[in-house]
């Protein structure tokens, strides 16, 4: 009789605490960082949407915000997957994390979820609302960067290997 061997892989992927990490860093990332970079465009007369908006949203009545923030958590999932590649040191890795939400996000804002809305694809290419675009998702980068690596550090420093003795 042949012997199986499982090969189906661990039941927790070494990358689902990344994943879960990720998740938190790009929600708070809304609330904080997206948030506020839309505020001060908003008080410049820049953008015409207002921060931490508690409408609520269709179908479920979700608060806008968090809405946002649920979204900004699922794209944190693939910025905690993808950020090993950015370069490393400080300054690069806030610049790739403010690229890829300035160009990922707002490609897939622009080209996926306004025609869902029902809206013009780029928002109708109004000048200042693609500005709004770039800058807002940019800033959600920079902030997913930085929660990502305090909740990274924070979970590392409670996670300690035992010493030799098993202390």
């Amino acid at each position: 009789m042949q012997h199986v061997t499982n090969s189906l892989p661990p039941a927790t992927p070494a990358w689902s605490g990344d994943l879960a990490l990720g998740f938190v860093a790009g929600a708070l990332s809304v609330l904080s960082f997206h948030q506020a970079a839309l505020g001060v465009l908003h008080l410049a007369g820049a953008a015409s949407g207002m921060p931490w908006r508690l409408t609520p949203t269709t179908p479920f009545g979700i608060p806008a915000v968090l809405s946002a923030a649920f979204w900004g958590g699922l794209w944190g999932c693939v910025f905690a997957i993808l950020h090993r590649w950015f370069p490393r040191g400080p300054l690069h890795a806030l610049a790739a994390s403010f690229l890829f939400g300035a160009i990922v996000l707002t490609l897939v804002g622009w080209f996926v979820v306004l025609p869902l809305k029902g809206m013009p694809v780029g928002g109708g290419w109004k000048p200042a609302g693609m500005l709004t675009g770039l800058l807002v998702n940019g800033t959600w980068g920079v902030g997913a960067s930085v929660f990502l690596a305090v909740l990274k550090r924070a979970v590392s420093f409670r996670v300690r290997k035992p010493d030799r003795q098993g202390r």
